[in-house]
């Protein structure tokens, strides 16, 4: 134990003895025992602290998406109104997404007042029924009875014919999308409209 501390002494020993030539070198210096070069250390703080401060205002500009089911990788905020066929974020909770809130990214597919019906049909015999959403009489999308994961999961049940006011059918084309197709229409309040960057 004794000769562990030691060691660890004469280590830090080194470390900090070293400390004022390590120092010399970050303000310039050519090269250990080098005199200091305050204005190299000048030009490096011009080319970085503007790059990082364009990073820390860029960054929460922007969302990265992280699943398939939207054609998009970068988005960002877009103030105005969200039209059919926007791209829309917002917090899920829900257990299939995991025990915290995710932010996800969606299309608003059916917006309030239109014409909302689920179809069931028989999914492969013993797996379940399938859902079909149609829209105004179009397909948005088929609910599967189980997760790729083996789980079992309930499709929405339109309780009106039409998309109640103040509310949002969100989706995807994405066969394995996790949308409205089980968790229902979403409160416009909630979302936020984004555009595509990449």
């Amino acid at each position: 134990m004794l000769l562990l501390a030691w060691r660890a002494g004469n280590r830090v020993w080194r470390e900090l003895k070293d400390l004022p030539l390590r120092a010399a070198v970050a303000l310039g210096a050519s090269g250990l025992g080098q005199p200091a070069r305050p204005g190299q250390l000048f030009k490096a703080y011009g080319i970085v602290l503007p790059i990082g401060l364009f990073a820390w205002w860029a960054m929460p500009q922007i969302t990265l998406v992280m699943t398939p089911s939207i054609d998009a990788w970068v988005v960002h905020r877009s103030p105005g109104p969200v039209r059919r066929g926007d791209l829309v974020s917002f917090l899920l909770s829900e257990p299939v997404a995991g025990p915290a809130p995710v932010a996800v990214t969606k299309y608003a597919l059916c917006m309030p007042g239109d014409r909302i019906v689920m179809v069931e049909k028989l999914a492969t015999p013993g797996t379940g029924r399938n859902g079909f959403y149609y829209c105004n009489d179009r397909l948005m999308g088929v609910a599967k009875p189980v997760a790729r994961s083996g789980k079992a999961l309930d499709h929405w049940r339109p309780q009106s014919p039409r998309i109640l006011d103040g509310m949002i059918f969100v989706g995807s084309s994405h066969p394995d999308g996790y949308d409205s197709r089980y968790y229902g229409p979403v409160a416009i309040e909630r979302l936020t409209r984004m555009e595509k960057l990449l």
